[in-house]
């Protein structure tokens, strides 16, 4: 795609000259241009409920003093609009005059090409798709009483410019498929869900196997939740399935291993830097690099090229996730974590794809090692309070462990604790990492960004379990 300037009928020269009055003695910022096509359809209750299509531009001017940010933004990209911009951003300078911070290295991988996943298939077949996908649902079990299906895809372009000149490009595709089922017997009823996604086209995602792996597993989860009983409540060991279970790793950790609150020491983790801040065994990275996964970038809002960045090793702290702000401050490097929701959205440390590396025991021998506990499959929703690490997080498919074997379904575990604490509580790591199917959003300070996570099975010993039984 041609650039977003080009696009815009803009004069390079006259955008270089309205930056550069705009950043005048700043230490850093940029112009962000964003362009952005998306869509979802929701078939629920058997119809096509909703159906939308957007497209979105704008730009983002940035000015950068110390710990100060004047920002401007607005969706006429016009030098005009961006004049206007300039002279707002120009007051957070307070008659500083300092060197202007080095532009982000260049990077010669490109994640993604220009082809806009929203082309292809068309409106009907997406229709029909999502019609298939609600009548196998329902035919999977008489027990089934609702079945609600979405697609959705975004195809994102941005450029980012800086004062000197210097141009950054970014393409950025992103689908996700998620089907949710309530299932009920006799007043009883109860749900399940299942979704996938990633930063490609259609094609993978609509295969037959991968919409009939989701259908199927949503109902399963429905199907064992009719038959869970109250769980316990007290404290006992839990074993993490692997996977989507890293929910509650990027929660209760990794927030406080972002750049902004280790600077401001508001976060459990701060001035721990080289220390042991978990067991031996626990291994924690935020990888941006990985292909077509949702949280993975080319580079980030900033133009900074994307990492694997090592934040715990071997239970030692050893590194943060940073922008370019607050690396400065901090005399760090930037890691490639700077990410905003739009081009209406100041950048800051974000997390892209979170998860915990492998360790060595299997996973059937860590279920065995309980004697009495929780097996923790699937979590919804949670809260976290990064300045202390307490978190509660709400298991949406969990089981009792009795002398190391798996029983019975359990209903309304709620898991309670302090993740620095029980960070040095976690005494087994399994060998089968598993990254989540592509689903994760994360909210910071009101801005939403996709994400990923993961982790192999782990036992936590003795975790705060709410329960009603």
């Amino acid at each position: 795609m041609a650039s977003l300037i080009d696009r815009a009928g803009l004069d390079r020269a006259r955008v270089k000259t309205l930056i550069g009055r705009g950043l005048d003695g700043a230490d850093d910022g940029e112009l962000f241009l964003e362009y952005r096509q998306s869509e979802a359809l929701l078939f629920d209750n058997g119809r096509l409920k909703q159906a939308t299509y957007d497209t979105a531009q704008g730009f983002g001017l940035r000015a950068v003093k110390g710990e100060a940010v004047g920002y401007a933004h607005a969706s006429d990209v016009s030098e005009a609009a961006l004049a206007r911009a300039a002279d707002a951003v120009r007051a957070v300078k307070g008659g500083h005059s300092g060197r202007y911070a080095e532009a982000p290295g260049r990077t010669n991988v490109h994640f993604y090409g220009d082809e806009n996943p929203l082309q292809a298939p068309g409106f009907e077949a997406k229709v029909k798709l999502l019609q298939d996908i609600d009548a196998y649902t329902r035919a999977k079990d008489p027990r089934v009483r609702q079945v609600s299906v979405s697609l959705a895809a975004s195809w994102q372009v941005v450029e980012i410019v800086r004062a000197d000149g210097e141009s950054y490009r970014d393409l950025r595709p992103l689908v996700r498929v998620n089907v949710s089922v309530v299932a009920g017997e006799g007043d009883r009823q109860e749900t399940g869900s299942n979704g996938y996604g990633g930063r490609e086209r259609y094609a993978r995602f609509i295969e037959t196997s991968a919409w009939q792996g989701a259908a199927d597993s949503a109902v399963r989860q429905a199907l064992i939740n009719l038959q869970s009983v109250p769980a316990p409540a007290g404290e006992m060991d839990v074993v993490l399935a692997s996977g989507w279970p890293g929910v509650m790793l990027h929660e209760a950790v990794g927030h406080g291993l972002e750049g902004d609150f280790n600077r401001k020491k508001t976060s459990a983790f701060s001035g721990l830097m080289g220390k042991r801040v978990a067991a031996k065994g626990v291994t924690i990275v935020d990888d941006g690099t990985l292909m077509q996964r949702r949280g993975s970038l080319t580079i980030d809002d900033e133009g900074t090229p994307t990492n694997r960045t090592m934040l715990i090793e071997d239970g030692i702290l050893v590194g943060y996730m940073q922008d370019r702000q607050n690396a400065r401050l901090l005399n760090m490097k930037p890691t490639g974590n700077g990410r905003r929701e739009s081009y209406a959205h100041m950048p800051m440390p974000r997390m892209t794809n979170t998860y915990m590396l492998a360790g060595a025991r299997d996973p059937g021998e860590i279920l065995a090692s309980v004697k009495n506990g929780i097996y923790a499959v699937h979590f919804g929703g949670g809260q976290v309070d990064i300045t202390s690490g307490k978190y509660v997080f709400q298991c949406t498919e969990a089981y009792s462990i009795e002398n190391g074997k798996v029983g019975a379904p359990l209903k309304g575990a709620m898991l309670i604790g302090n993740g620095p604490t029980d960070l040095h509580r976690v005494s087994m790591i399994g060998n089968d990492l598993a990254l989540d199917t592509g689903i994760g959003t994360c909210g910071k300070n009101g801005q939403g960004v996709p994400v990923g996570v993961g982790q192999p099975t782990m036992r936590i010993d003795k975790i705060t379990v709410g329960g009603t039984a």
